[in-house]
């Protein structure tokens, strides 16, 4: 699996928005109770930042609750603001943000404009409002986005301001700092509370298309999403202190109205960006804090060290990856709320999918066909290559000729596909794929269609149902199929079913296709034979996409699961690595922390071995190193863990690495607890 090339780590930054500090620790001007936890979040924020290497922090505004209008609150809650960011190690760059210096200009919105004293408040109590800075050859641009379309004279001195700077520093690395997001899911969508107004939403992308800016990040909407446009990367952060509820309507499930004040305190979706700046490009991780708060005289803690989260650009072991069943490109309808919008819908995409995508390290995505004759959904796609993220397509059969056009004029964005057959169409088949392969020179699998008799459960029932893809017993239909002319070269997709070994499954398609030099890829079901049943085991689930990768990581096979998020009604309920509103189950933090143990090694990965000694265990070897997969049993107890002995030839060097937390400690103080999940690596 090669990793996209950035170069060396130059530094990092950190990124926060919205903290919404309030004049006093638990009192604020909001009726939302999760509002007085803003300070006790950034603080806890403040905190974290500090046991991190980070050459600087940008905070994209909202930095207090109260208005500039209510003048006692405001001066209550920059003081408070002040106090906390004194902690700071790192230098600090603020951004104004509309609860700091005035919203943009809205007739019809419920709090005050921008206006001239305002700006004089900002300046006295924060500093610049707009200005710029440079960072071991990386250009930082902060904006005050509530000037544009105000009329103040502010606005045009900013706007002189910023072409000129700019234009200066054309051709070096700017990146563009700013509260409100020039806009949500299209350049040319309506104004509406969260975005810049037309005509200087137009000037600034304009602008930052001529001078080649490489990133934007944005605050405002308490929500993430990622946007391209040109080859500007646009980052919309989500905020440290709580979450607009509004766009909880994203989702295909309510949040829990209660727990998380009907999405507010939707914990999960809270955090803060590092950006890793490389030689050649950068990549942004999500920290999500879960709203962990830290009251003034709460101690400081040293966490445990933990292994390093891996991008799927940098992932040289991305074994695993996933078939994006829902809807994943297209944009959803926000009802107007009546609190912050009333006279229109806004649309934007649910990017959460894709976050998790890249906190777990996931490269590889399986897509349908629909998805190719979506124009939307292909410049998506093209917008997300150059984050490393591959994309397999699928379909059934010869496509049509319309098809077939589409495919060969899009192969560039893709990384294979698989077309699934019957085997009395085989011969028609080699013969159509023989004339298309002339010109398409993408890599080809072939996945064939389970039969009647196929579709028995182990305990001999038939199911109604679709299943296709060759298994550990199809070595006689894959060598005829490897017979017929105009098949020469094409790859195998292999199926595995609830019940599969994987080792022995994954070493079936590596020795008959990888090891040969085709393509392979394998289904990992996370479900059973029956289509009535509910497989909503979060245990299983992790253990399952574990073993997978685990067992894939030096095959070549390329594994891909079945649910990315919970599938909650239908047929073969089952719960996926994200639950319906997109906030992780326990098998994405798991998946995450695998790839970033892997890939502290390198070189080549071995078989797999599996033994059982109080769980199961799987291991191999790793560039000369011993690694091993163990999977507690329910009977673990927390007592100091038993080492097989032949697994390591001394114990005193393995480390261990609790795959739920990523908390990483010498394999002798592991206290293995019922059915969990570890990585360990020694000699």
């Amino acid at each position: 699996m090669q990793p996209h090339d950035l170069g060396k780590r130059l530094f990092t930054f950190a990124v926060i928005a919205d903290s919404h500090l309030n004049q006093d620790e638990l009192d604020c001007n909001s009726p939302f109770p999760v509002n007085k936890l803003a300070n006790r979040r950034m603080r806890h924020v403040v905190r974290d930042l500090n046991r991190r290497d980070v050459a600087f922090v940008v905070h994209l505004g909202d930095l207090i609750h109260p208005v500039p209008a209510v003048k006692e609150l405001y001066a209550g809650a920059a003081a408070r603001f002040h106090a906390q960011v004194r902690e700071l190690n790192a230098p600090l760059h603020l951004t104004p943000g509309n609860h700091d210096i005035g919203d943009k200009p809205m007739p019809w919105a419920p709090a005050g404009s921008i206006t001239e004293d305002y700006i004089r408040l900002w300046r006295e109590t924060f500093g610049d409002d707009y200005y710029s800075f440079d960072h071991n050859g990386i250009h930082m641009v902060v904006i005050n986005a509530q000037l544009m379309n105000s009329g103040l004279p502010a606005e045009a001195e900013q706007k002189r301001w910023l072409e000129d700077d700019l234009l200066a520093h054309a051709g070096q690395r700017i990146f563009i700092c700013t509260h409100y997001p020039p806009f949500l899911c299209e350049t040319d969508e309506a104004e509406h509370y969260d975005n810049i107004a037309e005509p200087e939403r137009g000037r600034l992308l304009e602008l930052m298309a001529r001078c080649g800016v490489e990133g934007l990040f944005a605050g405002h909407v308490h929500n993430f999403w990622y946007l391209n446009e040109g080859a500007t990367r646009h980052y919309l952060l989500p905020s440290t202190s709580f979450v607009r509820q509004d766009y909880s309507e994203m989702f295909k499930a309510p949040p829990a109205l209660e727990e998380t004040e009907a999405g507010r305190n939707d914990a999960a979706k809270l955090g803060y960006f590092l950006v890793h700046v490389h030689e050649r490009g950068h990549l942004c991780e999500m920290v999500r804090t879960y709203g962990a708060c830290a009251a003034p005289d709460d101690p400081l803690e040293t966490p445990p060290m933990s292994v390093t989260p891996v991008a799927p650009a940098r992932n040289r072991y991305a074994a695993l990856g996933f078939d994006l069943r829902q809807s994943w490109a297209e944009a959803v309808g926000i009802p107007p709320s009546g609190a912050l919008d009333e006279f229109d819908r806004k649309q934007v995409r649910n990017d959460y999918p894709l976050l998790a995508l890249w906190e777990m390290g996931v490269r590889h995505l399986r897509i349908p066909l629909q998805d190719l004759r979506n124009a939307e959904a292909r410049r998506r796609i093209r917008g997300l290559l150059p984050m490393g993220q591959t994309f397999t397509l699928y379909s059934y059969g010869l496509p049509t000729p319309r098809d077939a056009k589409l495919i060969l004029d899009n192969a560039a964005l893709l990384s294979g596909w698989e077309i699934s057959f019957r085997e009395q169409e085989l011969a028609r088949l080699a013969a159509g794929l023989r004339e298309l392969r002339r010109e398409l020179k993408l890599p080809i699998l072939l996945s064939r269609m389970w039969e009647h008799e196929d579709n028995r459960a182990p305990d001999g029932r038939y199911f109604h149902v679709m299943n296709h893809g060759f298994t550990a017993g199809d070595a006689g239909r894959i060598a005829r199929l490897a017979a017929l002319r105009g098949l020469e070269g094409i790859g195998l997709v292999f199926r595995a079913m609830s019940h599969d070994d994987l080792p022995t499954l994954t070493a079936f398609a590596h020795k008959t296709c990888a090891a040969r030099g085709l393509p392979a890829s394998l289904h990992l079901r996370l479900t059973g034979f029956n289509p009535a049943g509910a497989m909503r085991d979060d245990t299983w689930a992790a253990q399952r996409t574990a073993e997978a990768l685990f067992c894939a990581a030096g095959t070549g096979v390329t594994v891909f699961a079945d649910a990315l998020t919970d599938i909650d009604r239908g047929y073969f309920v089952r719960n996926g690595v994200l639950d319906q509103t997109c906030n992780p189950r326990r098998a994405a933090g798991v998946i995450g922390h695998l790839h970033a143990a892997l890939n502290e090694g390198r070189g080549d990965i071995g078989p797999v071995e599996e033994m059982e000694a109080k769980g199961r265990w799987l291991r191999t070897r790793q560039n000369g190193e011993s690694i091993a997969l163990y999977m507690a049993g329910p009977d673990a107890v927390g007592a100091p863990l038993s080492i097989p002995p032949e697994l390591f030839t001394s114990t005193a060097a393995v480390t261990a690495v609790d795959l739920d937390s990523g908390f990483k400690f010498p394999a002798g103080e592991l206290r293995p607890v019922a059915e969990g999940l570890y990585f360990l690596r020694g000699h």
